[in-house]
Formats: C-alpha cells, sequence, structure tokens
C-alpha cells in the first residue's frame, strides 16, 4: 500500500468531517471553501506551523514525535483507535519498527493454542490473522461459522464471508454493522503492517468485486475491537446473542483469540448447547479440519 496515501487520506477525511463549531473555533463568517476545518485551524490547534501540518497532511510523517502526533489527534477529535491508527500510519515510515510476516496459521493447529481452544466447550473460541482468516477454532467456534464453509473457498474468511457471500446477510441480523465494523479492523490492521502483501490482495480483490466494500473502505473509518457484543442467525440454532472478548497473542504476531459467551441461563445459552450437539452428530470438527487453514 501507499504510505503517503494512506496518511493523506485519513487525515483529510478526518479534517473534513469535523465542523469549526465542533472544533471551537470562530469562523469569520461567509462561505468556505472546504468541508471541515482548513489545515491551518488544525495547525493552530495542535500548535504547529502551517507548513509543517501541510507537510504532514501530504503523507511525510518521517521522524514526526509521538507528541505531535497526539497534539493533532486532540485536534481533530480522534477517537482511541483513530490515534492508535495515525501513530500507526508513522511507525510504516520506520522500517526497523515493521511487524514481523504473519504466516503462523498452520502452526497454531498443532500448538498449545490449540490446546486452549478444545478446552473451552462450552463457549465458541476461534483464532484469526489481520487478513481475517480463521485460522484456528474449537468445535463450538467451527459449528458457529459453519455457513462459511459452504464454499470451495479456503481458509474461511470473514471479509470475504460478509461482502460476497448473500447469506451472510442472514447470518447477521445487522449486517450493516457487521460491514462497517469488518472494515474498519481491517483499514486499522493495514495501517499496523501496510506492508502486508496479504491484506493489500484481500483489499484489492474486494474493492472490485463489492461495492458495498470499496465505499467502506474509502471512508477511512477505523476501531478497536476487543469487547462488546454480537448477534447471529444461525442456520441450525436461530438467534444467538452473544458477548465477545478478544485479545491479541502475543507469541503469535498478528493472530487474535476471540472468546463468545452467552449469559446463563439465557435462550442463547440453550442454543450454544444445542449447536455443541449439532455440531458433534453433524462432525463439523472433521469438515472443518479439511480445510487449508494456511494464512
Amino acid at each position: 500500500m501507499d504510505e503517503r496515501a494512506e496518511v493523506r487520506e485519513f487525515l483529510a477525511s478526518r479534517r473534513a468531517r469535523l465542523s469549526p463549531e465542533q472544533a471551537g473555533v470562530v469562523s469569520a463568517g461567509g462561505r468556505r471553501r472546504v468541508p471541515g476545518l482548513r489545515r491551518d485551524e488544525v495547525a493552530r490547534l495542535a500548535g504547529v506551523s502551517v507548513d509543517y501540518y501541510t507537510r504532514l497532511e501530504r503523507g511525510n510523517l518521517g521522524g514526526v514525535s509521538d507528541s505531535v502526533l497526539d497534539a493533532i489527534s486532540r485536534a481533530l477529535g480522534l477517537d482511541q483507535a483513530e490515534t492508535d491508527h495515525l501513530h500507526d500510519l508513522a511507525k510504516a515510515f520506520a522500517p526497523s519498527r515493521r511487524r514481523p510476516p504473519v504466516g503462523a496459521g498452520r502452526k497454531i493447529a498443532q500448538s498449545p493454542v490449540q490446546h486452549m481452544l478444545d478446552a473451552m466447550t462450552g463457549a465458541p473460541a476461534m483464532v484469526t490473522n489481520t487478513r481475517m482468516d480463521l485460522v484456528a477454532a474449537n468445535t463450538l467456534g467451527f459449528a458457529l461459522y459453519s455457513d462459511m464453509y459452504r464454499g470451495t473457498l479456503r481458509p474461511g474468511n470473514h471479509s470475504r464471508y460478509i461482502f460476497l457471500d448473500p447469506g451472510a446477510r442472514d447470518f447477521y441480523p445487522d449486517w450493516q454493522r457487521a460491514a462497517d465494523v469488518n472494515v474498519a479492523i481491517l483499514r486499522r490492521d493495514a495501517g499496523r503492517d501496510p506492508h502486508d502483501a496479504g491484506i493489500a490482495a484481500l483489499v484489492g480483490e474486494l474493492s472490485i468485486r463489492s461495492d458495498e466494500f470499496r465505499t467502506r473502505w474509502a471512508a477511512h473509518d477505523v476501531r478497536r475491537h476487543y469487547t462488546g457484543a454480537k448477534q447471529f442467525r444461525h442456520p441450525v440454532v436461530g438467534l444467538l446473542e452473544l458477548d465477545f472478548q478478544a485479545m491479541e497473542l502475543q507469541d503469535t504476531p498478528g493472530h487474535s483469540l476471540t472468546v463468545y459467551t452467552a449469559v446463563p441461563g439465557s435462550p442463547s445459552d440453550e442454543g450454544l448447547r444445542l449447536l455443541a450437539s449439532w455440531a458433534a452428530t453433524e462432525h463439523i470438527v472433521e469438515r472443518a479440519h479439511a480445510i487449508d487453514t494456511a494464512s
């Protein structure tokens, strides 16, 4: 990916969405030539010169300090995910700080991580990489996303499923939100490692094949995704309302573990029990392990 273009488009999009009133800027009146704040207004709010901010917004973050990035983040009203994203974009200009390449998906299936997944019998759990591939899961994890494996494309990929498989619109009761979140996470991971050829290839493919994806990608929205709630309409057990916790695997760069739980005694808790019985009857694990989980 073009690091300078990513910086330029991200900063310009954040500046355009912020009105003078929201930023507390007193406008001189008259017709404004640009949507949102002007560059000189952002520079003044951040305490830097207009020339310096202009250089940054043109995509040159080389050598910029964390304190300046934080000042710009405050001036633009960025949330924590957006602030992290700006810092990640700056790190792309320091080659020595690039993240190790993602490529440990095959090893996870025979690792202690898989043993931990298998020990979780009452909650869907899975490992995904930054390209949205599902590279490992326990029985309930594979069962939850069984609809994603109806096709022949491997490995199972959340982004391809959401944007290219019509079944995803039934699986996610709020498909629009699921699509928004998926792209925002992918955009964040792309910023953390803009040199990842796998992410670039996925983005290119989806941009060509999906108008819905292309529109969202152009918005440059990012988000953190560590905890929250999701709804699924599983084709076998119906509606599931689940909480999730996600964490990065420190010893396996570019991979994260997500665990879904239901409120004890709730209809969704009973749904997970039914899902476990169905998975055993359908031999869902054996079918899932036939998938090429290369990442």
